[in-house]
């Protein structure tokens, strides 16, 4: 399928892995060149590998925490470097833990907060500049269907 998007430059959001991998795979084989984010440094280089080879289109990335102002800055800035621009924004994390509501305490709510609202809004915050600059980009959010409606056990993903 031909969406247009060779040489697009895409920023994936926690994408060594799972779903955020998955988009990365399937934006590099429609053509675009991904930016890759991953907690660990030798996450993020063997996944910009691996999709280098099965998918020839260029792939790398930064080390990126998403509950992390910092490093969400840093991660966008490192991507704009290298390709000279940003087309597309992948907003990503992974999930906070599963459980009842009793099994959660004040740091559990808070790092869940940071991990799944804040992290979307720094996100596109850090590369909106660029794209009204460029006149154009596309951003598109993965969260839980649990923002809509509250699934058992899946509380802390409801931001």
């Amino acid at each position: 399928m031909d969406l247009g998007l060779k040489n697009k430059i895409a920023l994936v959001a926690a994408s060594s892995k799972g779903l955020g991998y998955g988009i990365a795979e399937a934006l590099a084989q429609d053509g675009a060149k991904v930016w890759l984010g991953s907690r660990t440094e030798a996450d993020v280089k063997a996944a910009a590998q691996r999709l280098s080879q099965e998918t020839g289109s260029e792939a790398v990335g930064h080390i990126l925490d998403a509950t992390d102002a910092q490093s969400i800055t840093a991660w966008v800035e490192a991507g704009l470097n290298h390709f000279g621009r940003i087309d597309c924004l992948v907003v990503n994390a992974g999930g906070p833990p599963a459980g009842n509501f009793d099994d959660f305490n004040d740091d559990d709510w808070q790092a869940a907060f940071e991990l799944t609202l804040l992290s979307s809004a720094r996100m596109i915050r850090a590369v909106l500049p660029t794209m009204r600059r460029q006149g154009r980009g596309s951003i598109l959010a993965v969260t839980s269907a649990s923002v809509k409606e509250p699934i058992d056990f899946l509380l802390l993903s409801a931001y």
